[in-house]
This record gives structure tokens, C-alpha cells and sequence, in this order.
């Protein structure tokens, strides 16, 4: 039997069966987080906070909701540092039972009205729950892709590595899709009653199917040879994945938690706060934003692998900072799209955003990838693209709706998407591109010289390849 090191690339078959399991175990990990968001827009607030104002029941519902995105790091960190140490397939079996769990019990909750306080309580716990699996999934899934296609893909790791990026817009249409046929199916009194249980209790089907799919591929081969070289020189101290990502890739988790902030804030807005606003302030329909979202997000998912073709083409940098550009340029308009009070105009207002988006969160997982070495590659990428949501995503939708309370103008939150996008372009700009980059060769950026050097003056030759620093 072929050592790790010696192993044959797989075949393209494979790296499509690898694809499809990264595709659908995101899918559903981002139909469990989405559908939470949804709900708090639409009914948490009367089900868990129904002593508030109804915009200060929003706020409270949202503020659940930031929780999960503050356990992300806390999941980056683990799971990075387990998925750098034994593998990614593990930590992504893991992560999906954690998800699907805790997603399972939300529909099983007691509301306020039978419990009190004790409600929101417990909701929040799970939204803990959720958040810290979350942290963890997205770097394994796009790691498991992208190291894969670094031998069976070619020149195209960026479209093959964006096919995981559509679980998140695949997820939303989902979970949009589920909320909005139980709210045309079901009177008000009906869905507020039990009807909002069922996309919850429907993920415990979910993840069954993801945790077959993902219990049949294999561990990455380039994680695979990393290992089996850190097994060779066993008697070397390794640094823990963390330390060496913080001496060797410091520059390259401040790029990438700057790329998060346009894309992550502006998703939100659209996808999350988009329900608020044009139900509250442009008095739209809860079906009529559903049906926009819905829609708007099976264009999102079309257009990703698009983009991802395009970032192999003319490289990470100029697509996201393409995207970056355009949520930016977008920000007026899709609020006065959706003041139109026109379906159709709703509808190009979501759409058109969530286009742009997709330049951005298409090379993500490629260009994130490929800044880091294989031995801290997991903890490298979650913890730039987690750490990064604490500050963009888990507040967007809180303070979109705050700036609306306070101006009743959409205004302010247009401003607040064109600065989170001003950030990325800085971030983005500043950065190298990482296109034609090896996965098993990139070598701890900080430290390359030195350990090139020592390595030369043991040795008396430059025989040292430039993988086994990886």
C-alpha cells in the first residue's frame, strides 16, 4: 500500500464526490444558522421577547442572534487546532452533529409563554451551540476542497474551492424557502403557534444525509504528506497551530479578517436585516421580503462558481476587490429599490447585492487558503475569517436595526455598508496575490528566511525542499 507521501492524486471523479460532501454537509450547517436569523426577525421576538416594543423585541431577537457569532472564534480556535493536529474530516463530522443538534433542540423550546424568562435563556445557549460548530465547519470544508483540488483540479482551485461557498446562499434558500411556505400554507396564529418549529425539527433529517455523505471521502493528501513529514522529525518540538500562526501568519489573519468585513456586514444587511426593513419601514409583506430573499439567493448561488472561475483567471484579488467595490456602490440604491414598494424592485435590490457579494465570497476560500501552511492552514483561515465575524457579522443586523430606530432613515445604514467596504478594499489592496501558490509548498511567511538559512547552515546544501517547511 502507497504511503500518504507517495499516494495517487485522486482521480477527478473523486474530487467531484469530495466537492458534492463539502457542498451539502455546508448547506446544511448554513440552512441551521440562517434559519435562525430569519426567525428572529420574523417571530422570535413575539415567541421569546413579547413584553418589548416590537422594534426593541427585534433588537432583542438580533441580540440572540450576534451571540452565535461570538462563540465562532471559540470554534475557529478549537477546531482549528484539532483539525491542524488530526485531520479535517474529523473536526467536519463533528461540527455537523453539533450544528444539527443544537438546531434540532430549538424546535423543541418552551416559549416565554409557557417558561418565562427561562426561554430566551435557553435559546441563547443553543445560539451558543450553533456558533461554535459553525466556527469550526467553514475552514474545514473549504481546506478539504482546496487541498484536494491543488492535485486532481488544475489551474481551477478557485471554481472547485467556491462550490462549498454555495452551501451558504444554497442554505438560505433553503431555510427561506421552508419559512416561506409554512408562512403561505399557515394563517399567522398557526405559524406563530407551531409552525415555526418545523424548519427547525426538519434539520435533524438533514443531518443524517450530510454525516453519510461526509463519512465517505477521504482526509486531504496534502494534509496527509504534512503529517507524515511532522511524524518523520518526531523528536522536533512542533509549535501548537495557534503559536505558529500568530508568529508566522500574523499579516495574513489581519488581510483576511479585512476582507471579511465588507462581505460579512453586507450579507447581512441583505439577507437578515433586508426582512426588518422592508417589513417594518417599507410595510412589505413577510411573504413578499421572503419571496425576494428566496429568490435572490438562487441567483447568489449560480453566480459563485462563476466568480470562482473568473478569481483562476485573473487572480484572487481583482474579483473581490471587485465585489468589495460594488456592495459599496450598491448601498443607496438598495434602499431606495426596496422604498419603491414594487416586488420587482425588491427583488433587483437583493439580487444585484447579493451578485456583488458573491465576487467577494467566491475567491474567499481559495485565496484564504492559500495564505497559510498546511500544518496551520485550519486555524490560519477560521480563525482570520471567524475572528473577523465578531466585529461584521453578529452586529450588522443589531446595529442596521439600532440606526433605524434611532433615524427611521435607511441612510445611516447605507453609510455603514459603504465604510465596511472602504475597509475591504484597503485590506484586499494591500495584499499579495496568491493564485498560482502550491497548497503543499506555502511556507511560514515570517519565518521563511531564517528556517531556510538554519536549514542550509545544518546541512551544508540546499537540499531542503521548500514542502517540508509546510
Amino acid at each position: 500500500m502507497p504511503s500518504p507521501a507517495t499516494a495517487p492524486p485522486p482521480a477527478p471523479a473523486s474530487l467531484r464526490r469530495i466537492v458534492a460532501a463539502s457542498l451539502i454537509g455546508t448547506t446544511i450547517e448554513w440552512y441551521d444558522f440562517f434559519l435562525y436569523g430569519s426567525a428572529a426577525a420574523l417571530v422570535f421576538n413575539k415567541l421569546f421577547f413579547p413584553d418589548s416594543d416590537p422594534l426593541v423585541g427585534t433588537l432583542l431577537s438580533f441580540l440572540t442572534y450576534a451571540v452565535g457569532f461570538a462563540a465562532r472564534p471559540i470554534g475557529a480556535l478549537v477546531f482549528g487546532h484539532y483539525g491542524d493536529r488530526l485531520g479535517r474530516k474529523r473536526l467536519l463530522v463533528l461540527s455537523l452533529l453539533l450544528m444539527g443538534g443544537a438546531t434540532f433542540a430549538i424546535g423543541l423550546l418552551p416559549t416565554h409563554a409557557t417558561v418565562g424568562s427561562a426561554a430566551p435563556v435557553l435559546l441563547t445557549a443553543l445560539r451558543l451551540v450553533q456558533g461554535f460548530a459553525l466556527g469550526g465547519e467553514w475552514g474545514g470544508a473549504v481546506l478539504l476542497v482546496s487541498e484536494h483540488s491543488d492535485r486532481a483540479g488544475g489551474n481551477r482551485r478557485g471554481f472547485w474551492a467556491s462550490w462549498p461557498q454555495t452551501g451558504a446562499p444554497a442554505g438560505q434558500l433553503l431555510a427561506t424557502g421552508v419559512l416561506s411556505a409554512l408562512t403561505a400554507l399557515l394563517s399567522d396564529a398557526a405559524f406563530e403557534s407551531w409552525g415555526w418549529r418545523v424548519p427547525f425539527l426538519l434539520s435533524g433529517v438533514l443531518v443524517l444525509v450530510g454525516m453519510w455523505i461526509r463519512l465517505s471521502v477521504d482526509e486531504s493528501p496534502v494534509f496527509k504528506e504534512a503529517l507524515a513529514r511532522a511524524e518523520s522529525r518526531k523528536q522536533e518540538a512542533e509549535q501548537p497551530p495557534l503559536v505558529a500562526v500568530l508568529r508566522h501568519h500574523w499579516r495574513d489573519v489581519l488581510v483576511a479578517m479585512g476582507a471579511r468585513m465588507a462581505e460579512n456586514i453586507s450579507y447581512y444587511v441583505i439577507t437578515a436585516f433586508v426582512l426588518v426593513y422592508a417589513t417594518e419601514q417599507a410595510d412589505l409583506g413577510k411573504q413578499t421580503a421572503l419571496n425576494a430573499v428566496l429568490i435572490a439567493s438562487a441567483v447568489h448561488f449560480a453566480v459563485i462558481p462563476a466568480w470562482g472561475a473568473l478569481s483562476d483567471r485573473l487572480g484572487r484579488r481583482p474579483v473581490y476587490l471587485l465585489g468589495a467595490a460594488g456592495v459599496g456602490a450598491w448601498a443607496f440604491p438598495f434602499f431606495a429599490l426596496i422604498d419603491t414598494r414594487e416586488f420587482g424592485w425588491v427583488i433587483v435590490a437583493v439580487t444585484v447585492g447579493l451578485v456583488f457579494h458573491g465576487a467577494m465570497y467566491a475567491p474567499q476560500a481559495a485565496f484564504f487558503s492559500e495564505m497559510f501552511a498546511t500544518r496551520m492552514r485550519y486555524s490560519g483561515a477560521s480563525i482570520g475569517a471567524q475572528f473577523a465575524s465578531v466585529a461584521a457579522g453578529a452586529p450588522a443586523p443589531l446595529i442596521a436595526t439600532a440606526l433605524l430606530a434611532d433615524y427611521d432613515s435607511s441612510t445611516p445604514i447605507a453609510l455603514y455598508v459603504i465604510a465596511a467596504a472602504l475597509l475591504t478594499l484597503v485590506a484586499v489592496g494591500v495584499a499579495k496575490e496568491t493564485r498560482q501558490r502550491d497548497l503543499a509548498a506555502v511556507e511560514p511567511t515570517a519565518a521563511a528566511t531564517t528556517n531556510a538559512s538554519a536549514a542550509a547552515s545544518a546541512t551544508g546544501s540546499a537540499k531542503t525542499s521548500p514542502q517540508a517547511s509546510a
